[in-house]
């Protein structure tokens, strides 16, 4: 079992991940997902204290979580979404953590060298809010720990429980971002992401060096020394609006790749020439794929329980509650 899971991961886990980097409040969130923004930016080194056998009285999985996990995850909330956001969000946000921590199979130490979630430490807690240190740290703790053990299971299995700053509208589905299709990432409607502040974004470039960072990307690149929007055409977008198939110069590309290839803030935009400059327009901010933060935080200030927020951003999931390996 541990193996099927350690798979899944291995496939999907070097294009999923996003580092979280904290702007203004707004998060590049965690992961590798090619650095997107995750709304909000958290540690000590621990044990290893996730054990995921199969259980031999049921056809389940025995996983154990460890009270060193609960406060590793104290320290990824804190990193992951800002602690002034509704406790119902942060609490969906710790059991998104947990599970795609245990999903990882690492041990805590390994889950804090590597950067599969944004972490920090109690002092940088303390260096980010300072005096309101207490206060933040005290509502980021009550959401870990009244949601201790908690994790979201499909078929009895921890999902790869990923999540984005702000959709572009809709959530996308694991098959459009990754060519994989999982289940429990299905795209399903966050409009309510449209009056976020960072919804819109425009990122000009002046077009020769736009054209340099995608030759430098992509060997075989050939593109000619006219205006370089008048060389690239959108050929397909997948449902929820991000871009899938683009045409630039003699190549075909996906959305993803040229976001990655020039740090867009989504692969859901359009562009424009502006004299010797091209201009993208995004909306959202990350892979989009699974739960979007500020919907997350939208739902839970319209009063969904974490619950809610969790099962409806990833489709047909339980939540399942595993005791402290004490």
């Amino acid at each position: 079992m541990k193996k099927m899971i350690l798979s899944t991961l291995i496939s999907i886990l070097a294009a999923v991940l996003i580092i979280p980097v904290s702007l203004n409040g707004i998060f590049y969130f965690a992961g590798k997902n090619g650095v997107q923004p995750s709304f909000f930016s958290g540690g000590t080194v621990y044990e290893d204290n996730i054990e995921i056998e199969p259980d031999k009285s049921e056809e389940a999985l025995n996983i154990q979580i460890s009270d060193d996990m609960e406060e590793y995850i104290t320290g990824v909330v804190s990193a992951e979404m800002p602690a002034s956001f509704e406790l119902e969000a942060l609490k969906a946000q710790a059991v998104a953590a947990r599970t795609y921590a245990v999903n990882s199979g690492l041990s805590v130490d390994e889950l804090i060298k590597s950067d599969g979630q944004a972490y920090n430490s109690v002092e940088e807690m303390k260096e980010k809010w300072g005096e309101n240190f207490d206060t933040y740290y005290q509502k980021i703790r009550s959401a870990v720990y009244d949601t201790k053990g908690e994790i979201a299971v499909y078929n009895d299995e921890p999902i790869l429980a990923v999540f984005h700053a702000i959709s572009g509208g809709k959530t996308e589905t694991a098959e459009n971002v990754w060519q994989k299709d999982l289940p429990y990432l299905k795209s399903v409607d966050s409009s309510e992401d449209e009056q976020a502040k960072e919804f819109y974004a425009e990122t000009e470039f002046p077009q020769d060096k736009a054209a340099s960072l995608l030759q430098r990307q992509y060997e075989g690149l050939k593109l000619t020394e006219g205006n370089l929007a008048d060389q690239m055409q959108i050929l397909e977008r997948t449902d929820a609006g991000y871009v899938s198939k683009i045409q630039i110069g003699n190549m075909v590309f996906t959305g993803r790749q040229v976001r990655e290839a020039l740090g867009l803030r989504s692969s859901n935009f359009t562009f424009e020439q502006k004299e010797k400059n091209i201009i993208f327009k995004t909306k959202g901010y990350g892979h989009g794929a699974g739960m979007s933060q500020y919907g997350a935080n939208y739902m839970a200030a319209e009063g969904k329980s974490y619950k809610e927020i969790l099962q409806y951003y990833y489709s047909g999931i339980e939540i399942k509650k595993y005791q402290s390996n004490v």
